[in-house]
């Protein structure tokens, strides 16, 4: 196998409980792509990342990684306990030193303070920033991500997108967020139909490329027809005749070889409908001067909030600030700490919890479930249209809760919640484990209800679609927002790359560099003080000629990486165009390997460069 190629996947097939899963699914993966997995749910991706670690074995085909590849995965399951530090953990688990756990964390946005916090005191997203140290302190050079934004908060979220656009090795990642997809991937790789589809792209440029592919396709079609009736029809009129008949039999078999291109049925699409909750326009709920939070600990006080049918409010703020005890507290499944909340006349909820889908009774029917939720007067053909809608038709809705993966759960949680006919829904990360299709559905119809919808989602594609207000919880406070959403994601990305970005002076830097250029600092300090006037006017010419021999060598080295990172931009382009040349693969990888070894060299310049007086 290539050395530029990390994973080479054969004609595999795989099985469970005889529902075939993939079949003859085929791709290389190189070492260097950051490639988005998408598909609908159930269709093979998390299964793809397990036959990809070894955690499975396919039932037939091969699948072969580079040698000595050294694969970074995100663990699901949870290394640490909740009484140890932050720090300590990350030294336990990987044996590296503290300097060097510093100095990763760093570059995730975790700071001393954070280390030395314990992880039962962490926020959710703050624990997968230590998961991802931990990860990255293994010196991967492959990182393998299985829906890694599921639950973080939009900081982290950000963070993790630019940490994968600027890694220098290869990223596989499954996620259902369109715009982490974007900013973090160059590549596409479709599960569909028990197949593989790898693209050279981003995801924007890879839906563009797929609607191209099915428009040729449909007009070679049309083209192919039209040829075919015009040579038919020559053979209707001529061919009894004996002067024709060589002609004829020659546009006989020109039909015979007149194929056209296999159009595969298009996936069922999810088209979510929202019943009309009805009722008077005016007041849904009022909040006047609450403090919410749990039996002696308030998470935020003075909460002001009126709420008219009709408002669509994203609320909004990192984890562990609030936002699900703000839902909590609003839809009366959680008591205030003081103040009040007053709902209009006829107001009722629907709650969708984070973690809902996983209540649902197993051993119950799609069917059965909905039923239960919808009023008395909703008909069972509105049932089964609301099934429908979100992609649950025919014989599925006879199907038992226990065989439905993640997502499908998550449907069928909003369905039932939809056919309640509530005019305030009440959704806490809605969108968590649905694919774009149903995403972008359910965000249309949410725009479109006549009811008012409070929700949490970090998914930006989801937000901009369905909100019409935002309200930040932070910091113990709750505020409307004034800018749109897009000012917010905006204020937030300077934030978290603030965060995240290398200082060259003060506490903030922990790296083993920083702290061994401190004692050469004061060391040369002492010896400048110590010289005579003619020893420090040779010392200023020797270390003003060091000076400007590092700042020469690091120009020329700059020059180099933007000669390699154009070429790189060129190369990506091309095989963006041919949609796949595996000699313009090859030129990359070069190109990858030049880079490689330049930045180390413009590592240790800058380093130099700083650790020299001016």
């Amino acid at each position: 196998m290539s050395a530029a190629v990390a994973f080479v996947i054969t004609d595999v097939l795989k099985r469970y409980a005889g529902t075939t899963v993939l079949e003859h699914a085929s791709v290389s993966i190189h070492e260097r792509s950051k490639v988005g997995i998408i598909g609908r749910n159930g269709a093979g991706k998390s299964t793809l990342i397990r036959l990809l670690l070894g955690q499975e074995e396919p039932d037939d085909g091969t699948i072969i990684s580079a040698d000595g590849l050294r694969i970074g995965y995100l663990e699901q399951h949870d290394a640490f306990s909740l009484g140890e530090t932050a720090g300590a953990f990350l030294e336990r688990h990987t044996g590296r030193e503290e300097w060097r756990c510093g100095q990763v964390a760093h570059k995730l946005g975790l700071t001393p303070e954070n280390l030395a916090t314990t992880m039962g005191e962490l926020s959710g997203g703050y624990r997968t920033r230590v998961k991802l140290a931990a990860m990255l302190l293994a010196d991967p050079d492959f990182l393998v991500l299985d829906e890694p934004t599921n639950f973080l908060d939009l900081s982290t979220v950000l963070l993790l997108q630019d940490f994968l656009a600027g890694f220098r090795g290869g990223v596989l990642v499954v996620s259902h967020d369109r715009e982490f997809l974007r900013a973090s991937c160059d590549h596409t790789l479709l599960v569909e139909r028990g197949g593989l589809t790898l693209y050279p792209g981003d995801i924007e440029e890879f839906f563009v490329w797929k609607a191209e592919q099915l428009d040729l396709a449909r007009r070679t079609n049309a083209a192919v027809d039209t040829r075919r009736k015009h040579l038919q029809s020559f053979v209707d009129r001529f061919g009894a005749k004996a002067s024709k008949a060589a002609q004829a039999k020659s546009k006989r078999r020109q039909i015979e070889r007149l194929q056209p291109v296999t159009i595969a049925n298009p996936l069922a699409t999810a088209r979510v409908h929202i019943p009309r909750a009805g009722g008077r326009p005016g007041l849904a709920i009022a909040a006047e001067n609450v403090a919410i939070g749990y039996p002696g600990r308030t998470i935020a006080t003075g909460v002001d909030l009126m709420i008219d049918r009709g408002d669509k409010i994203a609320i909004v703020g990192d984890n562990g600030q609030g936002k699900t005890t703000l839902l909590r507290t609003l839809a009366s499944d959680l008591d205030v700490v003081s103040g009040s909340v007053r709902r209009g006349h006829d107001t009722g909820i629907s709650y969708y919890a984070q973690h809902v889908y996983q209540a649902l009774d197993a051993s119950d029917t799609i069917y059965g479930h909905l039923e239960r939720c919808a009023p008395r007067d909703v008909s069972r053909q509105q049932v089964l249209a609301m099934a429908g809608s979100l992609l649950f038709r025919g014989d599925d809705v006879l199907k038992r809760i226990a065989v439905l993966s993640g997502g499908e759960r998550a449907r069928v949680c909003l369905a039932g919640l939809l056919l309640a006919r509530k005019p305030v829904l009440i959704l806490d990360e809605p969108t968590n484990h649905l694919d774009f299709e149903t995403v972008e559905a359910l965000g249309a119809a949410l725009r479109e209800f006549d009811g008012a919808v409070l929700f949490v989602s970090h998914d930006r594609t989801f937000v901009n679609m369905a909100a019409t207000h935002i309200v930040e919880v932070d910091q113990g406070r709750v505020r409307r927002l004034s800018g749109t959403y897009a000012d917010y994601v905006e204020e937030l990305q300077v934030r978290a790359r603030r965060t995240s970005a290398p200082t060259r002076h003060g506490t903030g830097r922990r790296d083993g560099a920083a702290l061994r250029q401190r004692p050469r600092a004061a060391s040369n300090a002492a010896e400048t003080a110590a010289l005579t006037p003619k020893q420090l006017h040779a010392e200023t010419r020797r270390r003003k000629n060091a000076r400007q021999s590092a700042e020469r060598k690091l120009r020329e080295i700059e020059r180099r990486m933007a000669q390699f990172e154009a070429q790189r931009a060129e190369l990506h382009a091309r095989i963006a165009a041919s949609a796949g040349d595996r000699d313009l693969y090859s030129q990359l990888a070069e190109v990858e390997d030049r880079l490689a070894v330049v930045e180390p060299e413009w590592i240790e310049v800058s380093s130099l460069l700083e650790s020299l007086p001016t």
